[in-house]
């Protein structure tokens, strides 16, 4: 069986703090606190976690990946809009355009998504997180696809899309790529079932593109608690979790 995305990895400043703003924003219950962070618990079938984990590092630059969040009429979209602002968030500008339909926020910290407004047939079907919208290439979209198994819903243009039999969309926009500026503060987390054999999972990706991370983690680039460190061909940080 092949890897499963159980989280989308966040690093925050204040992991609890920004645990309270989506977890009210998304009606989301946390897992409980520790020394790791904080984790959201998915209440809709978008079947992975929201984990926040401590850094010192402070965001500088716009993240390669954000949430689209859906709305079902105008008066929804502002209300979603009207309670990001009241829990801590802010209008941000990422060069949108005056005429586009959704309006660009960003939470506690800065991290970007947007709340898309209503009608968008490309998300119809998916529920009120409707898509994890990342910047990469049309090879990576690919890769993820044969990654978690799940298959490509979109592939125009140069732009992808990929999604489970249920829930989000995951999409990728094509040339051209952000600059990478450091650390990633949003990866994926991937586990593989229980009894799997983790090291061939690796074996597995890295034959599909993936590349390890020598994070000072030994040959494998893998940590103290069993997490291998790794990259997507665009260099997107990801890491596998020991089996569930």
């Amino acid at each position: 069986m092949p890897c499963e995305l159980v989280a989308l990895g966040v690093d925050a400043l204040d992991p609890p703090r920004l645990a309270r703003f989506w977890g009210d924003l998304l009606r989301r219950e946390t897992a409980g606190e520790s020394g790791d962070g904080v984790a959201l618990l998915p209440t809709d079938d978008t079947g992975f976690q929201l984990r926040f984990s401590p850094t010192r590092q402070p965001k500088t630059a716009q993240n390669r990946m954000h949430l689209d969040l859906t709305s079902t009429a105008l008066e929804d979209q502002q209300r979603t809009v009207a309670r990001a602002l009241e829990l801590g968030g802010r209008h941000v500008d990422v060069g949108q355009r005056s005429e586009e339909d959704h309006v660009v926020l960003g939470d506690p910290e800065g991290n970007e998504f947007c709340v898309i407004g209503p009608g968008n047939r490309f998300l119809a079907e998916c529920g009120f997180v409707g898509a994890l919208a990342c910047d990469g290439s049309q090879a990576v979209g690919y890769f993820w696809s044969e990654a978690l198994g799940w298959p490509l819903v979109w592939d125009q243009d140069q732009e992808t899309a990929i999604r489970s039999p249920h829930g989000p969309k995951i999409t990728w926009g094509g040339p051209p790529l952000m600059p990478r500026t450091g650390k990633d503060r949003l990866r994926f987390d991937l586990a593989l079932p229980a009894g799997a054999d983790q090291q061939a999972e690796v074996g597995r990706l890295v034959s599909l593109g993936a590349t390890r991370i020598d994070a000072g983690q030994g040959d494998v680039g893998q940590s103290e608690d069993g997490r291998v460190e790794t990259a997507d061909p665009d260099g997107n940080e990801f890491r596998l979790m020991t089996p569930r």
